[in-house]
């Protein structure tokens, strides 16, 4: 026996991706990528913050006193000033809410409101949902579901919210239990249609409220359980280096086998 036949073969170059580019203009196309995936969303994320801090801002400065104000003794206002004023003063409000006096002056307030026909539909309205987005106690906008809309064959994901009160329970048609659904449109989910359906045309589906407005809103393009991998940009950016590499070593010379 030759020591060809006791030689084992050379092991095979592992798969690597096709290389898009090899030029220059490809490598700054990848690293422009790379750059926009990893800077889009952090920029995006801060200026909404900023937003809504300087929104705030703009809200409370009014309402508070001049002495009281950073600008006042600095050349510069203090961003987040206004931020930190109302997060205290909704503290205190809830702090006193809570004791009996605070619950007397809240229950002739809402008296109060209550008798004015215009505001007392708005301001009932409002408590209501505040109360139930906000006190954990709701169950509402918890399930997400799918249901045949707009037409047989096509299908919508829709928020399942609480079941209907007995006077509407009563006044819909058939037997059968129908529950709230509020159906998002794309790409702005805030807007939508809200209607009552039969339980029974519901498909329910294991999937978050969060999940599911994240996938309205890129329409698709951003699927459940298909988080982006932080490798993956940098993947981007190595590919044509990767490429090259590869290729270095399929020239290179294989070693002489002695027989």
């Amino acid at each position: 026996m030759t020591a060809r036949d006791d030689a084992s073969p050379p092991a095979p170059l592992p798969d690597l991706p096709p290389e898009p580019h090899t030029g220059l203009m490809g490598r700054f196309r990848n690293y422009f990528l790379t750059g926009l995936i990893v800077t889009g969303p952090i920029a995006i994320t801060l200026y909404l913050v900023w937003w809504f801090v300087t929104w705030v801002d703009g809200v409370v400065r009014p309402f508070v006193p001049l002495a009281y104000r950073p600008e006042t003794y600095l050349p510069y206002g203090v961003p987040g000033w206004g931020l930190i004023v109302a997060f205290f003063t909704l503290t205190l409000v809830g702090f006193l809410a809570a004791n009996l006096i605070g619950r007397t002056l809240v229950d002739v307030g809402e008296t109060f409101l209550g008798r004015i026909p215009a505001v007392r539909a708005i301001y009932r309205g409002l408590k209501q949902v505040f109360e139930t987005l906000f006190s954990g106690k709701g169950s509402s906008f918890r399930k997400v579901g799918l249901v045949e809309f707009p037409s047989p064959g096509m299908w919508s994901i829709v928020l399942i919210s609480q079941s209907p009160s007995e006077d509407i329970s009563r006044s819909l048609p058939g037997q059968e239990e129908h529950v709230s659904v509020f159906l998002p449109c794309s790409p702005n989910p805030t807007t939508g249609f809200f209607f009552y359906v039969p339980k029974s045309k519901i498909i329910e589906v294991e999937l978050s409220a969060e999940d599911a407005a994240t996938l309205i809103m890129s329409a698709g393009v951003v699927q459940p359980g298909s988080a982006p991998d932080p490798k993956k940009a940098a993947a981007l950016a190595g590919m044509a280096n990767a490429a090259r590499i590869a290729n270095a070593s399929t020239l290179q010379p294989q070693p002489a086998k002695v027989e």
